[in-house]
């Protein structure tokens, strides 16, 4: 379903950046799986939000789609002279997705990295452990807040996609289903005008499914949904994966995958952006040529 049409002012898109910061080199590779979604012990949760961590480009099926990255790091900050704040300039903004999400979506080897990399797109996050549409981990706040208190940066210029994936701490916290979807409109409404030519989508929250045990969790997941479809934008339900999929195996604790659950569930979530069409398609100019072939000869030949 495409995304409803809104009239925004693109100036703050569009105006002249002035830089306010040297280039800030992200050296540090977070390969946790364990930052506290619901359930995970909240000490794992760092004093301060992650954003554009470097990492090396590994997609679901063991190679990431066109080259592309599951972490690429900001390489400087600019002032937005239409809101005053900072953002992150950001190698190939056109080819990368921005991912706002919680301890699913953090490591670089998380599923939804893993899914949008092997779909053909770089991965720029923003988010952390712990938080969520309403959660906050008490040194990051929730999403919208966090982003309009600058707890990370969004990256300047135009991002190819803009996904927000999560759910399960605002599930584990208590939060109800008005402050959820309140708090979910706001952050998409920000989104919306910041990128007025971007298509945003949703990932739902990680479950089991409510005939298997997914309460709460699957709740949320279902509350998203109504959420994407009032905002006519895409959404991935995953509320019943770890059931439908048998991969309740795979969890390496309460709520988050381990190693191979991780790489399945990328693979899974890969198929699900294609079958919508959310997977990034190649400019001309990106297709290597192909080679001559002496005589004539086809190149496709068996």
């Amino acid at each position: 379903m495409p995304p409803a049409k809104v009239s925004t002012p693109r100036g703050a898109t569009h105006a002249t950046m002035l830089v306010v910061s040297g280039v800030l080199a992200f050296t540090g590779v977070l390969g946790l799986a364990g930052y506290a979604d619901s359930g995970a012990p909240s000490g794992n949760a760092a004093p301060f939000a992650v954003t554009g961590q470097a990492g090396a480009g590994v997609g679901a099926a063991g190679q990431a789609g066109l080259g592309a990255q599951t972490a690429v790091a900001a390489t400087s900050h600019m002032r937005n002279p239409g809101n005053g704040r900072l953002e992150a300039v950001v190698p190939d903004i056109s080819r990368t997705v921005l991912l706002i999400g919680d301890s699913q979506a953090e490591p670089v080897d998380g599923w939804p990295r893993l899914g949008l990399a092997a779909a053909g797109y770089n991965v720029y996050f923003c988010g952390r452990g712990g938080t969520g549409y309403v959660a906050a981990n008490g040194a990051t706040g929730n999403y919208i807040d966090a982003l309009q208190r600058g707890d990370w940066q969004l990256p300047s210029g135009t991002p190819a996609l803009v996904v927000i994936e999560g759910g399960g701490n605002d599930a584990g916290s208590g939060a109800s289903n008005a402050q959820i979807a309140g708090n979910a409109g706001r952050l998409i409404a920000e989104l919306r005008a910041r990128y007025p030519g971007t298509r945003i989508a949703m990932i739902g929250t990680l479950a089991r499914g409510e005939p298997d045990g997914g309460a709460r969790r699957s709740e949320v997941d279902a509350l998203l949904g109504t959420v994407a479809s009032a905002n006519g934008l895409a959404f991935v339900s995953v509320g019943d994966w770890l059931t439908r999929y048998g991969l309740a195996k795979d969890l390496a604790d309460a709520v988050h995958m381990n190693t191979e659950g991780r790489r399945a569930l990328g693979g899974i979530l890969e198929r699900r952006l294609r079958e919508l069409g959310l997977d990034r398609k190649p400019a001309a100019a990106e297709q290597a040529p192909l080679a001559a072939v002496p005589g004539g000869s086809s190149a496709f030949q068996d």
